[in-house]
């Protein structure tokens, strides 16, 4: 891994955050004034704990964009019917994932990294997958711009792992610029609980027995 670019890296994620949040405040603003007109009965934000640097625990900030009701008619909620029609659209564009420029600013991610996963599918990666913990989580990644939402959990792993092993400004720019582009023209952004990709990973690796 590349130390020494990794602290220059810091220091153009918080030049670069102060200045998307100038331009982009307005928008999450009205985003979650949105969400509040559609569905009042909870906060527009949410705070979800992840995993962050050296697997050190941290609240990641979103726009919700899915109601708080789980329940209807004594039956479970898909997280489809859940979904929010300012949500799809929001998801669809990314907007729900800009309130991460506040993690950015204080330093528990980075705009490029492998993105955080919840706290409790830390007893699930193997040894070779948990090598994505050494470097900051990112808002986007080298498996968001290779498939997203499509891709299986090891293929994501997989390249989470090749990129901290290859981690470079130039692999940086690469993928700033092809997620640019996916924000462009979004084709690959499923729903939780649509596609095989977002199985929960604790079920999918089941039976699981610790790793060393």
């Amino acid at each position: 891994m590349n130390f020494k670019y990794t602290n220059i890296k810091r220091a153009i994620d918080l030049l670069c955050s102060f200045i998307a949040i100038l331009l982009s405040g307005s928008i999450i603003l009205i985003s979650a004034f949105l969400v509040w007109l559609e569905d009042p009965s909870d906060s527009p934000f949410l705070k979800q704990q992840r995993i962050g640097l050296h697997e050190n625990p941290f609240f990641l900030f979103k726009i919700r964009t899915m109601t708080s009701e789980r329940l209807r008619d004594g039956r479970k909620l898909t997280d489809s019917e859940r979904l929010l029609r300012t949500g799809r659209l929001f998801r669809k564009l990314s907007i729900d994932e800009l309130p991460q420029l506040l993690n950015l600013i204080r330093g528990e991610m980075s705009f490029i990294g492998p993105r955080p996963m919840p706290v409790v599918y830390l007893p699930y990666f193997t040894p070779k997958e948990r090598i994505r913990h050494q470097v900051r989580p990112g808002m986007s990644g080298l498996a968001q711009v290779n498939g997203r939402n499509f891709l299986s959990w090891e293929q994501k792993f997989a390249f989470d792992v090749k990129y901290v092993e290859n981690i470079s400004f130039s692999l940086d720019v690469v993928i700033f610029v092809k997620t640019l582009l996916r924000l462009a023209f979004p084709f690959d952004v499923g729903i939780r609980g649509e596609n095989l990709s977002n199985t929960s990973l604790h079920e999918e690796r089941k039976p699981w027995t610790p790793q060393n």
